[in-house]
């Protein structure tokens, strides 16, 4: 069944991908009023994300972001269907990172390096990055999809841009062996999302909200001494992204316990305050409170 719903999709996925850019955004309008104006997704969701971030907003305004939010949204699957057509030349020309120099003064350090990311803008092309000056290898850390048919797929379309996926359960063990061999690689991780689990979770404030948060970046830093760097994403306009790199840390053993994690969210939060309709409001981020 897997594989059948697979094939029956894929060609529809492909036709798409290779559509230009200015009719991908034409279906974007249409998906926009169909997900946002007769389905409605997520709506209680955004609106309940956007109250608690943003008290001090009236409706009007509001509501101008949660609209803002869903005509990002259409075009972020659009663009990330498009993503199986396109090429290298073509993602580096839509996705420019505004300071690669910086890259290599990272590298100087000759440790492995963590890219920080948060669910803001296009943050599926942000894979890209290994498209950057580095001769290092990359690995995508991602959690495994259940169709394998589909998981392919996404693997292909990331190699495409010299960067590997490998599941959240599995890069403990790989960045193990990684410290054990003296390789130096890349990593991109995205951790702005609520843990499962948050009863022995560590909380720290996030958009003004005490929120449970994943520490799992910050033990993986100490534990192998990895540097670590964020990508702050703008949008442009529509299929068009700046992406600047800031560096955290060379030296995470010298943070106290969490610091390194607040950090990280202090990183996302600035992004989202500066354009909030890019963030992905239809997580259920604060669905403890």
């Amino acid at each position: 069944m897997k594989a059948l719903v697979f094939y029956l999709t894929y060609p529809v996925l492909w036709f798409i991908s290779i559509l230009p850019f200015p009719v991908i955004y034409a279906l974007s309008n249409m998906l926009f009023y169909i997900v946002y104006h007769l389905i409605g997704y997520r709506k209680n969701v955004v609106r309940k994300n956007l109250n608690l971030c943003f008290p001090h907003k009236n409706k009007r305004e509001l509501l101008k972001i949660e609209k803002k939010f869903y005509r990002h949204f259409c075009d972020l699957y659009l663009e990330m269907i498009k993503s199986l057509s396109m090429n290298a030349e073509t993602m580096k020309n839509r996705f420019k990172f505004t300071n690669p120099e910086i890259i290599a003064d990272i590298e100087k350090h000759q440790k492995s390096i963590v890219y920080l990311a948060g669910h803001h803008a296009n943050f599926e092309w942000m894979t890209s990055f290994q498209l950057c000056p580095t001769q290092r290898e990359g690995f995508g850390i991602y959690k495994r999809i259940r169709n394998p048919y589909f998981d392919q797929l996404a693997k292909d379309i990331r190699g495409k841009f010299f960067i590997e996926l490998i599941d959240k359960n599995e890069i403990a063990n790989l960045m193990k062996q990684h410290s054990k061999n003296n390789q130096l690689v890349n990593y991109g991780m995205i951790a702005d999302q609520a843990p499962r689990h948050t009863k022995n979770a560590y909380w720290g404030k996030f958009m003004g909200l005490d929120s449970p948060m994943f520490v799992g970046t910050e033990i993986f830093a100490k534990k192998h001494d990895l540097a670590l760097a964020f990508i702050h994403v703008k949008k442009v306009k529509r299929g068009y992204y700046e992406a600047e790199i800031k560096q955290i840390t060379s030296e995470p053993k010298s943070f106290k316990n969490f610091e390194i994690t607040d950090r990280y969210f202090q990183l996302v939060e600035e992004e989202i305050k500066e354009t909030p309709e890019l963030y992905f409001w239809t997580h259920k981020r604060w669905k403890h409170l």
